[in-house]
């Protein structure tokens, strides 16, 4: 049902189950906006207009070089203040994640690549062979929550909310997907993008008023 409501609307959906890792070649600013250009392995499959969630953010490709391995897509405004992009330096890796396609099964949860907004990492602890990281996030900008055994997704990668209260959340990593996302390069100041899950987002809005 709510893949069929996602079809309706046009919706991009991702499953925030990373392919592979993306590095940043260059920065350019134009105006408001900024163009960025990743190297990649997936270069070669892409196309113009394609649809790929870096860190969890939805970007269209606008410019592939495949003698290069390199993209590039562009940030606007709107995403800059609401995501860690404006943070995003030369030689920087991030998750990538092409859209999702109905043949294949949902391992992680329906992502929207439509970033909330950003979190900080607080502190990192490693319990025998995994890792945990505990974030905190700005409960004034919005009144989404996490809930406990409940999804989320950060910086792209579909996790399981393992403590949550309010304005913080802890997710445990395993160590594939420490290995095989930027998970490894986070530590305590770390800036990620959070998207709260959009089922719980939909239920928050029938049942809470809406403030104009």
């Amino acid at each position: 049902m709510y893949i069929s409501l996602f079809l309706q609307k046009k919706e991009i959906m991702f499953t925030g189950i990373i392919e592979t890792l993306a590095i940043l070649k260059d920065i350019e600013a134009e105006g408001s906006n900024l163009h960025f250009t990743f190297e990649s392995s997936l270069a070669p499959e892409l196309k113009i207009d394609q649809s790929l969630a870096h860190n969890g953010i939805c970007l269209t490709v606008t410019h592939i070089d495949t003698t290069q391995n390199t993209y590039r897509v562009t940030a606007i405004d709107e995403t800059l203040q609401k995501t860690n992009a404006k943070h995003w330096q030369q030689g920087d890796c991030v998750n990538l994640e092409r859209s999702m396609l109905l043949n294949t099964r949902l391992d992680g949860h329906l992502v929207q690549g439509h970033v909330d907004q950003t979190a900080t990492c607080q502190q990192v602890i490693e319990e025998q062979g995994s890792w945990r990281y505990f974030f905190e996030y700005d409960t004034t900008k919005q009144r989404h929550v996490t809930v406990a055994k409940g999804s989320v997704c950060v910086n792209g990668v579909s996790l399981t909310v393992v403590d949550s209260a309010e304005g913080t959340f802890s997710v445990a990593i395993i160590p594939y997907t420490f290995e095989h996302t930027n998970f490894q390069y986070l530590q305590k100041g770390s800036i990620v993008n959070i998207e709260f899950d959009i089922i719980g987002k939909y239920v928050q809005r029938l049942l809470l008023p809406i403030h104009k």
